[in-house]
C-alpha cells in the first residue's frame, strides 16, 4: 500500500487523473488495486484534516470502485444507506478537490445529497432507507420504459431495522431489476445488536437444525474423522446455506458471501449480476477501518473523529474539554440507577453517542441496546413501563422522529412514565439538516400527556432529568450536543419544581423568555440593555402564572429557543397569552422555516440571529421605539 499520510498528486497519479467514473471505467482492471491504495490514502488524509466519518469509508473503498467500474453511473442508480461510507464515492465523482470543505459551512455534505451531485441518487443520513428508495427507482424505470440498474448498499447494522425488512418483503415480489448489496462488516456505529451474524446464529439454533445436527453426530460418532469433517461443513453452512435460505424466502436471488476487498471477486460477480433480471441480493464482507491499523483495531473510536495526525492517531486534548450534556446525562443515569432498581436504560444503537457506556458496564442487566430500531425502542419502553419499571430512552432528537406513531399510540395515549433523554436538540452542526434537532418541541407539545423540559445549563440538565424521572407520565428532556457554560455539577439528585420557570434577571420594559441554552446570550443582552430574563425551563407545561405576571409588568415580550419557531415554545407562549386575553407586543426568535445545512454550530446560530448580537439587533429593530434606554440605530444586515 502507498504511504497513507501522503495526499499529493504526485503520490496518487491514478486518482488524480479521475475526474468522473467514466475515467475510472477506462482503467485496466489490473490497476484497480493500486487505485484503491491511493483512494484509501486520500480518504485518510482528508478526514484527518477536516474530521468526519473514517472507519466506514476506509472499509468501502474497493466496493465503491467496483460499483462505479461495473455500473454506468449516474445512469445506473447507487443508493447508499445512511451515507457514512460515501467519501470514496464523492472523491470518484468529481468532488475530490472539494474534500477540504467537508462538513463545513457551504462545503461538501458528509452524506449523499441530491443537490450536490447527479451521482447522489438519493439523499440519506438516517439508516435503513436505501432498499425502499432503490426499489422506487427500479419500478419507476420499468414504468418509464428505461433500461437502468438500481443498487442499494446497506450495512448489516442498518439491515436490522424494520423498514429494511418491509422493503425486502415488497421488493421480493416486484418484477424489476433491483440489486441489494449487504455490506457485512459486523459493525454499525456501536457494536451491533441483532446484527446479521447473530440473527443467523439464532436460525441455526432452531429445532429442525438442532435435530438434524444431533442425528448426524449420533451416526458419525463411530467415525471420528467423518465427525470432524461434518463439524467443519456445519460451520461453512452457517455462512452459506442459511443466508441463501433467508433472502431467497423474500424472493431474491442470493449470491455470496464474497470478499469485499478483493477485486477478483467483486468485479466478475457484479458483471454477472448485471446480466440477471429480477431482484438480486449480494452479500459482501468488508472490514471497517481497512488499511489503517488504528481504525481496524478500534472502529468505534475512529467512526467520526475530529482532526488528528494519522501518523499518531487519536490523542487526548492538551486541555481537558468541558463536561458535555451527554456526559452529564450518562452520569445522572448511573446515579439514578444506583438509587432506584426500577430504572432501565434503552438506546437504539447509540451507546457511545448517547453516553451509556458506563451505564452498560455498571448495570448490564438493566441496559438494552435494541439496534437501529427506534420504533421498537419506544414501544419496548412502553412494555417495560406497563410492568412497573422506569424506562429512560436515550435517543437523538432527530431519531425520535422515526418513532412518532409509537410515541403517541404506545406511550402517550396510555400515559406511561417513560423518560426521553433527547440528545442533539437544536443545531447539531457538521451533520447538517438530517441530524438537526429542530422539531422536537413542535412535534412533542401537541401530544397530550407529554411534558418537555429545556435545561439552560449542564447542572440544570441533571436536575430536570430528576424532575422528569419523578413524574408518572411521559417527559422529554432536550439538550444540545457538546458543552454549555460549564460550572459546578451537583452530586445529589435534587429535582426542580415541575412546570415552573424562574426570573433570572429583573429589568425594565422588555422581558426575554428563554428556553434552554439560549438563556446565556439572553442574559448577556439583558445586562447590556437592562431587560428582564425568564428562564422558562419547561416548554410544556408553561408556567402560566409567572408568564402572566411578567406580561403584566412589561411593555413587550421576546421568546428565544433553539428549535423551530413554527409551532415551537414561542407559539405556546402566544397561545397562552391569547387564551388569557392578554394582548402584548410579542416577538419570536428561533430556527426559521428552512432546513439548516451543515457547518460550525456557533456560526450557524449566528446566521440565524440566535447569538447575543442577533438577539440585540432584533430587539432594537422591533422594540427600540418602546424602550427609553434603547436607540434603534443599529444597522441590521439582511
Amino acid at each position: 500500500m502507498s504511504d497513507p499520510f501522503h495526499t499529493s498528486p504526485t503520490a496518487q497519479p491514478l486518482l488524480t487523473a479521475i475526474a468522473s467514473p467514466a475515467d475510472l471505467r477506462a482503467l485496466p482492471r489490473a490497476q484497480l488495486a493500486a487505485l484503491a491504495d491511493e483512494l484509501r490514502a486520500y480518504v485518510l488524509g482528508s478526514v484527518a484534516k477536516t474530521g468526519g466519518h473514517l472507519s466506514s469509508n476506509l472499509g468501502t473503498v474497493e466496493l465503491t470502485i467496483a460499483l462505479h467500474y461495473v455500473f454506468n453511473t449516474p445512469h445506473d442508480r447507487l443508493v447508499w444507506d445512511v451515507g457514512h461510507q460515501t467519501y470514496p464515492h464523492k472523491i470518484l465523482t468529481g468532488r475530490r478537490e472539494r474534500m477540504a470543505s467537508l462538513r463545513q459551512l457551504n462545503g461538501l455534505s458528509g452524506f449523499p445529497q441530491r443537490a450536490e451531485s447527479e451521482y447522489d441518487a438519493f439523499g440519506t443520513a438516517h439508516s435503513s432507507t436505501s432498499i425502499s428508495a432503490a426499489l422506487g427507482m427500479a419500478l419507476a424505470s420499468k414504468i418509464k420504459g428505461e433500461q437502468r440498474h438500481s443498487v442499494a448498499i446497506i450495512g448489516d447494522g442498518a439491515l436490522s431495522a424494520g423498514m429494511a425488512f418491509e422493503a425486502l418483503n415488497n421488493a421480493g415480489v416486484a418484477d424489476c431489476n433491483l440489486l441489494v448489496i449487504l455490506n457485512d462488516n459486523d459493525m454499525s456505529i456501536s457494536p451491533p445488536v441483532g446484527a446479521l451474524n447473530r440473527y443467523l446464529a439464532q436460525l441455526m439454533s432452531g429445532k429442525f437444525y438442532a435435530a438434524a445436527k444431533n442425528v448426524g453426530k449420533t451416526v458419525l460418532q463411530v467415525a471420528p474423522p467423518l465427525l470432524e469433517l461434518a463439524k467443519r461443513l456445519e460451520q461453512q453452512a452457517k455462512g452459506m446455506v442459511v443466508p441463501a435460505t433467508l433472502f431467497e424466502k423474500f424472493g431474491f436471488n442470493y449470491i455470496g458471501p464474497i470478499d469485499g476487498h478483493d477485486f477478483e471477486s467483486l468485479i466478475p460477480t457484479l458483471e454477472n449480476i448485471k446480466k440477471l433480471s429480477g431482484p438480486q441480493f449480494l452479500h459482501v464482507v468488508t472490514k471497517k477501518g481497512q488499511g489503517y491499523k488504528l481504525a481496524e483495531a478500534d472502529p468505534v473510536a475512529y467512526h467520526g473523529p475530529g482532526k488528528f495526525d494519522p501518523a499518531v492517531g487519536l490523542t487526548a486534548p492538551a486541555t481537558p474539554p468541558k463536561t458535555t450534556f451527554t456526559q452529564v446525562f450518562g452520569q445522572w443515569l448511573c446515579d439514578m440507577a444506583a438509587q432506584d432498581q426500577r430504572l432501565v436504560g434503552i438506546t437504539p444503537a447509540m451507546r457511545e453517542g448517547s453516553g451509556l457506556v458506563e451505564f452498560e458496564k455498571r448495570f448490564p442487566n438493566r441496559y438494552f441496546d435494541v439496534g437501529i430500531a427506534e420504533q421498537h425502542a419506544v414501544t419496548f419502553a412502553a412494555g417495560l413501563a406497563c410492568e412497573g419499571l422506569k424506562p429512560v430512552v436515550a435517543i437523538y432528537s432527530t431519531f425520535l422522529q422515526r418513532a412518532y406513531d409509537q410515541l403517541i399510540h404506545d406511550v402517550a395515549i396510555q400515559n406511561l412514565p417513560v423518560v426521553f433523554a433527547l440528545d442533539r436538540a437544536g443545531i447539531v452542526g457538521a451533520d447538517g439538516a438530517t441530524h438537526c434537532g429542530a422539531y422536537d418541541i413542535a412535534y412533542l407539545r401537541c401530544i397530550p400527556n407529554i411534558s418537555i423540559a429545556c435545561p439552560a445549563d449542564e447542572n440544570e440538565c441533571r436536575q430536570l432529568l430528576t424532575s422528569a424521572y419523578q413524574q408518572n407520565h411521559p417527559v422529554a428532556v432536550r439538550y444540545p450536543r457538546g458543552a454549555g457554560v460549564g460550572g459546578a455539577l451537583q452530586t445529589h439528585l435534587d429535582a426542580l419544581p415541575f412546570g415552573k420557570a424562574e426570573i433570572r434577571r429583573q429589568g425594565k420594559a422588555v422581558a426575554i423568555l428563554a428556553f434552554g441554552t439560549l438563556l446565556q446570550p439572553a442574559l448577556q443582552v439583558a445586562d447590556k440593555l437592562d431587560l428582564t430574563v425568564v428562564n422558562m425551563r419547561w416548554a410544556k407545561p408553561l408556567d402560566i402564572d409567572l408568564l402572566l405576571q411578567v406580561a403584566g409588568q412589561h411593555g413587550a415580550l421576546l421568546t428565544v429557543e433553539d428549535g423551530a419557531v413554527m409551532g415551537g415554545a414561542g407559539s405556546a407562549v402566544a397561545q397562552a397569552l391569547a387564551d388569557a386575553g392578554v394582548l402584548k407586543p410579542l416577538l419570536h426568535m428561533g430556527l426559521p422555516d428552512v432546513f439548516i445545512e451543515h457547518g460550525d454550530p456557533t456560526k450557524l446560530m449566528a446566521l440565524q440571529g440566535l447569538d447575543a448580537a442577533g438577539i440585540e439587533a432584533a430587539l432594537r429593530a422591533r422594540f427600540g421605539d418602546l424602550l427609553p434606554g434603547l436607540r434603534p440605530d443599529l444597522k441590521i444586515v439582511a
